[in-house]
């Protein structure tokens, strides 16, 4: 029917930058997956770096679990486009420099273009910010961004899920920044009230 409102493709862009924490990226293509949502990932060149250093994985194994592999510097992507319908991003890492250049505006690579179309066409955006401490130039970009649609999820441990391992704590993490989303992954131990 002409002028029907449909949903949005079940269709999810993911960043990866070269914060430490890359896993965080890669549990969410291996959940986009099981969860049949179509990925489309973007990699920074300091992302690359992060994976030699944090996983015994290649480049091919990362690229591997995406669903379309976009370039860093291709800006007549796809995802480059608010006429591309998807959920919206998630950036898992994101490092300060990522965040800081999507807080400007100012977007030098796919990546951070992909989630200034994000915010733009007031789709989620969802940053796993990778610091500690944050000084106040990085607590001010994080309150400019939440005021631009942004939800800022640092990937924190929710000990009430009683972890009992490093994976169970990122699967934690990325399950709930896929809440955002409405993505429901069966990884996520949902709180169920005092016992």
């Amino acid at each position: 029917m002409n002028g029907a409102v449909r949903p949005p493709p079940r269709r999810l862009v993911v960043g990866i930058s070269g914060a430490s924490g890359i896993t965080y990226g890669i549990r969410a293509l291996e959940a986009l997956r099981e969860l049949e949502v179509e990925s489309h990932l973007v990699v920074s060149r300091a992302a690359l770096l992060t994976l030699s250093q944090e996983t015994d994985l290649s480049a091919d194994d990362l690229t591997g679990r995406a669903d379309v592999v976009h370039k860093l510097n291709d800006v007549g992507a796809s995802i480059a486009s608010g006429s591309f319908r998807t959920m919206g991003m998630l950036i898992a890492p994101c490092s300060v420099r990522t965040m800081g250049e999507i807080a400007t505006g100012v977007t030098s690579t796919l990546l951070t273009r992909a989630a200034d179309v994000a915010l733009k066409e007031r789709r989620p955006l969802v940053l796993m910010v990778r610091e500690t401490p944050f000084h106040l130039g990085h607590l001010r970009t994080m309150t400019a961004l939440a005021e631009m649609g942004a939800t800022i999820a640092p990937p924190l441990p929710a000990f009430y899920a009683k972890p009992t391992s490093i994976a169970e704590m990122v699967d934690q993490s990325v399950g709930r920044a896929l809440d955002v989303f409405g993505l429901d992954w069966s990884a996520v131990k949902r709180w169920d009230g005092l016992k």
